[in-house]
């Protein structure tokens, strides 16, 4: 797939095929979208080109909001995309500027004099532009003025199994992994650098990663114990998660520690992506170190049930 950081990168190419959006998570209901965008582009002799904005528009329309939790950094949306098989990616920079574009001066300098769109993809519910007042009915209007064509996917297409980025986003904050990931359709993931901690799981037998998110909008899941997925360099392993503030030891600080079976071996400095799986328990403060050496044995042991 090639990337392209803005309109004024991309080619001019024949029989673009288009369709927009924000994307967040590239979950279920994204994915009927997309795989009509690589059908109709097949069946047109086209191009299938998706078109993204970054940051998400809301950091940049309401800048004192703090609390907007991503299902995706740019480089999962990225990586997402690219699975699926799209051509072309267009990740559009949104600015103030930009918010400010009509629906119709958005579509005429944009889509039509820059990317030449030919045909776009769009789902029922869609909305563009200046104070989201473009729909679909709009583009009807405009398609006959600039000569394209647009297609909306039926509600009941995309709404098959309901699924939202707020449903997801809320699973995930009560601990429900394993619904997130049926509504995604692949396992949610976090990724980041590993850090030096207080290294308390290796006087306890059990050495953890400490895991540094670099992204503060990407959604951390509800605090808690889960199997999960690790991956170093490419090779998987199966692993425990605790997200939390280590209760036991009266720690104030949230962290992600990553527990990483039969793996014995320092990778401070590098990127570990891990994969959530299934919740395991909730985060308890125990009286005696040996009651937490003992219930991270069992933790290790319904992990590696779940992840058999």
């Amino acid at each position: 797939m090639k990337v392209y950081y803005g309109v004024d990168e991309f080619p001019q190419l024949k029989g673009v095929v288009l369709t927009m959006g924000t994307f967040d998570g590239v979950h279920y209901g994204h994915r009927k979208i997309l795989k009509r965008l690589l059908e109709s582009a097949k069946v047109n002799n086209g191009h299938a080109v998706v078109m993204t904005f970054h940051p998400h528009p809301r950091t940049v329309l309401f800048p004192d909001q703090t609390d907007l939790r991503l299902l995706s950094t740019v480089t999962e949306k990225i990586e997402l995309l690219a699975s699926m098989g799209i051509e072309h990616l267009i990740v559009q920079p949104f600015t103030l500027d930009f918010s400010k574009l009509t629906h119709r001066e958005f579509v005429e300098r944009y889509l039509i004099n820059q990317i030449n769109m030919q045909r776009m993809v769009v789902g029922y519910d869609h909305q563009f532009g200046h104070k989201r007042q473009g729909n679909f009915d709009e583009l009807l209007k405009l398609s006959s003025e600039f000569g394209f064509e647009v297609e909306k996917i039926p509600e009941q297409d995309i709404d098959e199994v309901v699924v939202s980025s707020t449903k997801i986003r809320n699973a995930l904050l009560t601990g429900n992994v394993s619904l997130a990931n049926q509504l995604l359709s692949y396992n949610y993931s976090l990724c980041g650098e590993v850090v030096k901690g207080n290294q308390v799981g290796r006087t306890l037998g059990f050495p953890t990663a400490n895991i540094y998110l670099s992204d503060n909008n990407k959604l951390i899941p509800s605090d808690g114990v889960y199997s999960a997925l690790a991956y170093v360099n490419g090779v998987q392993y199966k692993s425990v998660v605790s997200i939390g503030n280590r209760p036991t030891f009266n720690d104030s600080k949230k962290s992600i520690e990553v527990h990483l079976l039969d793996f014995n071996r320092d990778i401070y400095n590098q990127n570990l992506k891990i994969e959530f799986v299934e919740f395991v328990r909730t985060q308890r403060k125990f009286d005696q170190i040996e009651g937490l050496i003992q219930q991270i044995k069992a933790d290790i042991s319904i992990a590696n049930e779940h992840l058999s």
